[in-house]
């Protein structure tokens, strides 16, 4: 009986392992996954799951009292340090600069590249379109990696991807050409603490640069608990009817109800396209 027992025990080690995901999540500048998917992010490594955050640019533009090298190499640090508090595994930053993003050749190596090494089950990233450049072509460059990630004659020196990754976007509130569709609805109350603890991190635009641009410096307070309590009031994601639709179809009604805070997705039809019950068990839905 007791080898038995060991037998069955031992065959469930493999399966376990098999099922951590490898998760990557792209934005334009060095916050923007934190903001669409670091609730998300954290309960995906919580679960044990590897997570790892791609900024397509440097963020050298981002701040309206200093730019260049200087900010650029302060943005990476913030990333950092949200990557610690977030608890995932990595957060890349490439060396394009803000705000002159192109959809080329090049950079789209560079992600095909990423997806790759990374070996993941999950890309992550904008739609394309939104209001900043950035945003939209950092939305192009991930659909055009999707299926030449699998393609060995593209980008020859990094091994291709056996099988094409599930390829999701964040949620956003643009209508046109057609308005977003949450196929995922992630609650987030249990780790929301967590999130804007990560995107705390990022003091050089929550705190400075966005704030400025939209007029609200002077709101931002100086204590460090107040801040957060602040930052978390400015960056709650809508339940809109079709979000909440979406949450009553995963929890039910009574459950969804006391949901307040979520992340939202979109299923990507340029890559692996799973059934809707597959694709929700992926993520960390209670």
């Amino acid at each position: 009986m007791r080898r038995v027992l060991l037998a069955a025990a031992l065959a469930m080690i493999p399966c376990a392992a098999q099922q951590k995901l490898r998760v990557i999540a792209f934005g334009a500048h060095p916050d923007d996954c934190d903001i669409k998917f670091g609730g998300t992010a954290a309960k995906f490594a919580k679960q044990g799951h590897l997570v790892k955050f791609v900024s397509i640019t440097n963020g050298d533009a981002g701040h309206q009292e200093m730019g260049g090298g200087a900010l650029a190499r302060r943005r990476y640090a913030e990333t950092q340090e949200s990557a610690r508090r977030l608890g995932i595994a990595e957060y890349e930053v490439f060396d394009n600069h803000d705000g002159e993003l192109l959809p080329t050749i090049e950079v789209r190596r560079q992600v095909i590249r990423a997806i790759r090494q990374w070996k993941a089950d999950i890309v992550i990233a904008p739609r394309p379109n939104d209001y900043h450049p950035d945003h939209r072509y950092t939305g192009v460059l991930i659909q055009d990696a999707a299926y030449m990630v699998v393609v060995p004659n593209i980008v020859p020196d990094t091994p291709a991807l056996a099988n094409n990754p599930v390829f999701l976007y964040y949620q956003d509130g643009f209508q046109k050409p057609s308005p977003f569709r949450p196929d995922v609805v992630v609650p987030l109350d249990d780790i929301w603490d967590t999130k804007i603890n990560g995107m705390d991190a990022h003091t050089s635009q929550f705190y400075e640069w966005l704030a400025w641009v939209d007029h609200k410096l002077a709101e931002v307070p100086k204590d460090p608990v107040e801040r957060k309590r602040w930052l978390s009031g400015m960056r709650l994601q809508p339940i809109d009817a079709a979000v909440k639709a979406t949450l009553v179809d995963e929890l039910g009604a009574e459950r969804a109800a006391k949901v307040g805070k979520v992340e939202a997705f979109e299923l990507c039809e340029y890559g692996r396209r799973p059934s809707l019950a597959e694709l929700r068990k992926m993520f960390p839905i209670p």
